[in-house]
């Protein structure tokens, strides 16, 4: 018969002071890499969000205005807009396709969209990772406490 393994519980309070800081260890960790997460998903939302303004940019006033077209992330190259109404949208992983500018903006928004709904579900993660973080530290700071009133206490109950 199999038997599918579940986490175990276990009591915070039941644990001593080195079992308390690696769980503590374990879960800054956690908290770290999900706010470097959040950070990440912040910059990607931006760039999306800066697709969606540059795509509306392209007006028909503006054909054959001279443009800078990036080959790399530093070199340019001087171009004309000839074709108003279709742009190459990068989909990932080196691919494009050929869009109409109002399919760009809908592609664009939906990811921008995508990410927010993401964002909302990892800060409501992070701030429970928190919440586990600072009530593991009240627990921490109660059994030093309940350690550092022990020996003061037997030392004053033997003359």
């Amino acid at each position: 018969m199999a038997s599918t393994a579940q986490p175990q519980q276990v009591n915070i309070a039941d644990l001593d002071i080195q079992q308390l800081a690696e769980v503590r260890r374990q879960l800054e960790e956690e908290l770290s890499h999900l706010t470097n997460s959040f950070a990440q998903l912040k910059q990607a939302q931006s760039k999306f969000k800066q697709c969606v303004d540059n795509v509306q940019e392209i007006k028909p006033k503006n054909t054959g205005t001279t443009i800078l077209v990036p080959l790399t992330n530093s070199l340019y190259v001087p171009g004309k807009l000839s074709d108003l109404e279709h742009v190459i949208v990068d989909v990932g992983t080196g691919y494009y396709v050929k869009k109409t500018r109002e399919e760009a903006r809908k592609y664009y928004s939906s990811k921008v969209e995508y990410i927010r709904s993401n964002l909302e579900s990892l800060s409501e993660t992070i701030q429970k990772k928190q919440e586990n973080v600072n009530y593991l530290i009240n627990v921490m700071q109660a059994k030093i406490g309940e350690q550092s009133q022990s020996p003061a206490q037997a030392s004053t109950s033997n003359p």
